[in-house]
């Protein structure tokens, strides 16, 4: 029996998008933005190897629209699940359990969910009480990188986006052998 691929979920904020770039209009839309070094690529090369990969970020999804189509990887996101359409923010239980329905994943596919992001609060914090497996991506100088409980602790720690290639495909390795 062929295992399943890991599934991804990754906040876009200081995790892709690099927040000091960002440029927004009038409603506060997010017009442009830079990606971070690599993560276009490391988006495109997870899709490609077959794993779904579902944004869930705190904000509103024209916003994310803008930016990632810009870019040339919205269509790799095989859903975005954003704050403005779930109303509320990271690490309430109803962002990622409206990522798990749109993925048509189950509880029982929590161990092979990952959910990448750059906040200790929200992204690992809601990841990690969903009992799904956290990563926390230590780029941003925006954001403590200290957590404050252990509720805040990641299982795995990164600091660009490309080391997520590695880390997926050790993981799918750890699925695959059942480790």
């Amino acid at each position: 029996m062929m295992s399943k691929k890991l599934v991804i979920f990754i906040d876009s904020g200081d995790t892709l998008v690099d927040e000091s770039t960002e440029i927004r209009n009038a409603d506060g839309i997010v017009e442009k933005a830079d990606l971070i070094f690599g993560a276009g690529e490391t988006i495109r090369f997870l899709t490609e190897q077959g794993h779904t990969v579902v944004l869930v970020a705190d904000g509103e999804a024209k916003s994310f629209e803008n930016i990632f189509r810009l870019h040339g990887i919205y269509d790799c996101f095989s859903s975005v699940i954003c704050s403005e359409k779930i109303g509320e923010r990271k690490p309430s239980r109803k962002m990622f359990e409206a990522a798990m329905k749109s993925a048509g994943l189950s509880d029982g596919d929590k161990g092979r969910i990952i959910m990448v992001g750059n906040n200790l609060e929200r992204d690992v914090k809601g990841a990690n009480e969903m009992g799904i497996i956290s990563v926390f991506m230590d780029w941003s100088p925006r954001y403590p990188k200290t957590p404050s409980d252990l509720s805040e602790t990641p299982n795995y720690i990164i600091h660009e986006p490309k080391e997520l290639i590695n880390l997926v495909s050790d993981l799918q390795e750890k699925i695959n052998t059942g480790h």
